[in-house]
């Protein structure tokens, strides 16, 4: 069994290290949030009081933080991962975090003498708590092949997508080809709506039609239609909307940087970007389906809809 260090035990760490510590690992968790520290622990993690304590002696280390200036913070300066972790220590980070970030850790944790590997994931909290995630791995081939042992209590599959950054690029990627899907399935099921369906046939229909996704499948922006969708809860965040709003901000800088024309992307930026700016940043990213609805209502939403004007996506 392997003794794991863990900074980040929100919405994807939490379930993430319950399914090491089910499997017999030590897990020795961080995180700034004094509630996730304890949903963690009711998980089998052992809470520490520090980076430092996290990765002392372990086996490897992972971070699972919101953004690249997080990851940064977390590696570097006198308490960081690099600070206190052996050179031994197999270091990942299973971030959503912009390329230069993911770059910068790759050719830091080299300078210093560590293996560092970009290990993001796919498959949102649900994959999580089920450990089938989708693991990106991108490093040099040894690293990558001694990251998917510690990485197989997690995951459903494990992809090694190159060398470094390639990882991250296929998230950016896929993420930004999961919201544009997300903004299909919002328009979609209001428009059949309008047109009279039922809601539950419709969704069957797109189940085995052209219309479906892994949005439609798991994030369908109806109460009442599959357990997952966040429109049960009056859509309390299983992805939050700022989340989203950088995740696809990151697609759209890497289509700058390599001069890709990403339209459909702006758009859901865009989307993004107005729930943000209507003060709904912590809600779940799927309510864009009240910018769909004339009055802006959305399905299972219980909050007072308000339409606003649209903003330049760029």
């Amino acid at each position: 069994m392997a003794t794991y260090g863990w900074i980040g035990l929100g919405n994807m760490g939490a379930p993430m290290t319950a399914n090491l510590t089910a499997a017999g690992h030590t897990v020795r968790g961080f995180d700034l949030d004094a509630a996730a520290m304890a949903e963690a622990e009711a998980g089998g993690v052992t809470p520490v009081g520090s980076v430092a304590e996290a990765v002392q002696g372990a086996d490897v280390v992972f971070t699972m933080l919101p953004k690249g200036d997080h990851v940064r913070a977390v590696f570097g300066g006198d308490e960081g991962i690099w600070a206190h972790a052996d050179t031994g220590t197999l270091l990942i980070d299973s971030s959503t975090v912009d390329v230069e970030t993911s770059q910068f850790c790759h050719d830091e944790s080299a300078r210093r003498g560590f293996r560092f590997v970009d290990a993001p994931v796919s498959g949102g909290i649900s994959g999580a708590a089920a450990a089938t995630l989708a693991f990106m791995v991108g490093g040099e081939s040894e690293a990558v092949e001694a990251a998917a042992a510690f990485i197989e209590p997690m995951s459903g599959k494990t992809i090694a997508a190159g060398g470094a950054t390639t990882g991250i690029s296929a998230k950016i990627c896929n993420n930004m080809m999961l919201f544009i899907d997300l903004m299909a399935a919002a328009e979609g099921s209001q428009l059949a709506d309008r047109l009279g369906l039922d809601p539950k046939v419709f969704w069957e229909i797109a189940s085995v039609s052209s219309g479906r996704s892994w949005a439609q499948q798991t994030w369908y922006p109806v109460p009442g239609i599959i357990d997952s969708a966040a429109a049960n809860n009056n859509y309390d965040a299983t992805f939050r909307a700022d989340l989203a709003l950088k995740d696809v901000t990151l697609a759209l800088d890497a289509g700058e940087l390599t001069g890709v024309t990403l339209e459909a992307a702006q758009l859901a930026q865009g989307r993004f970007r107005r729930l943000v700016d209507d003060g709904l940043a912590d809600r779940d990213c799927s309510l864009i389906s009240k910018y769909v609805s004339p009055d802006g209502t959305a399905p299972g939403y219980e909050g007072v809809g308000t339409v606003t004007p649209m903003r330049d996506a760029g």
